[in-house]
């Protein structure tokens, strides 16, 4: 493989933990990896993307504030025509979906989104998505195309971790007046809590059986310092609010450990936490597809495990 770029994204000079799931995801694919940092003032990021596995670090100044997408389309082109890269990633995100599809169109690259598996068979690329509510998992094959553009589901790899010692360099880019201007932040309501961001959660599905069992599992995360997080089912009664439900309609985590109790294990469910570092599953159905990505489970009731629990905490 020639190289590949891994586009990184930042929010008010913080680089988002997805560019270092890039970083990882790139070692998959193969060649020389160099991240991308397109900023008013890129130097201010380039540490934050210097870890290792990181060959390079391409700058490229634009006067932006932050995410226009006129503006990282220019940008990214011109990478993409100096470096002529056998692959770019970039993360499954609301910013990436508003240019990178126009630069894959315009440049005539192959392209596919939500993936979350990359390889490299001999010459070609191989990247794996879901389709038809995660009930099919495909392979995606890019005959014909040099260079082929990817959107990587976020927290399907784990992130680059330890200091690297990439070389710095500049590039130029055309200066375009976007279309869409970014004007300011404007904080929204999120929900009672963000799940995404713990490291330990308890969840829940329909095995609790009703609305007045909820208590007793929210009690029980606050003892052992979990997070309560829960299952489609559950939101879809009302029970709960989708700020805490994991799936693919919900949310994607990974937390260092997922300990699910009363969850069959959709497959959109498990879409957005197979990646747990530690999942731990309670169901009393031995067939139930949560016990396929568990590391640990048990087919036991689950108000029976949660009473051993709480005479623990």
């Amino acid at each position: 493989m020639a190289g590949v770029l891994v586009v990184a994204e930042h929010l008010r000079g913080q680089v988002r933990p997805v560019t270092l799931e890039l970083v990882t995801a790139a070692k998959d694919v193969g060649g020389p990896v160099t991240a991308v940092v397109i900023a008013k003032n890129p130097s201010a990021l380039t540490g934050q993307v210097d870890v290792a596995g990181v060959d390079e670090i391409v700058t490229v100044a634009v006067e932006a504030e932050e995410f226009e997408n006129d503006v990282y389309q220019a940008a990214l082109e011109a990478v993409i025509a100096e470096r002529k890269p056998d692959a770019v990633l970039l993360g499954f995100t609301v910013n990436s979906m508003d240019f990178a599809p126009a630069v894959a169109t315009k440049l005539g690259l192959g392209y596919a989104s939500d993936i979350f598996a990359v390889s490299s068979e001999g010459s070609s690329l191989v990247a794996q998505r879901s389709y038809y509510g995660a009930k099919v998992n495909a392979e995606l094959e890019f005959p014909g195309k040099d260079c082929v553009m990817l959107l990587l589901r976020p927290t399907s790899w784990a992130p680059a971790e330890g200091s690297g010692s990439a070389s710095v360099t500049e590039i130029s880019a055309p200066s375009v007046e976007s279309r869409a201007r970014h004007v300011d932040f404007e904080e929204v309501e999120q929900g009672d809590v963000d799940i995404t961001t713990a490291e330990f959660l308890l969840s829940i599905g329909r095995g609790v059986g009703e609305k007045d069992a909820i208590g007793q599992f929210e009690e029980l995360a606050d003892r052992m310092g979990a997070t309560l997080s829960v299952s489609r089912p559950i939101v879809d009664a009302g029970w709960m609010t989708n700020a805490r439900q994991v799936g693919q309609s919900g949310k994607t985590v990974k937390p260092k450990v997922y300990l699910a109790l009363g969850i069959s294990g959709a497959v959109q469910h498990l879409a957005g936490m197979k990646t747990a570092g530690t999942i731990i599953a309670v169901n009393t159905d031995p067939e139930a597809a949560i016990f396929n990505v568990a590391h640990y489970g048990a087919v036991a009731d689950l108000f029976e495990v949660a009473d051993e629990l709480e005479k623990l905490f």
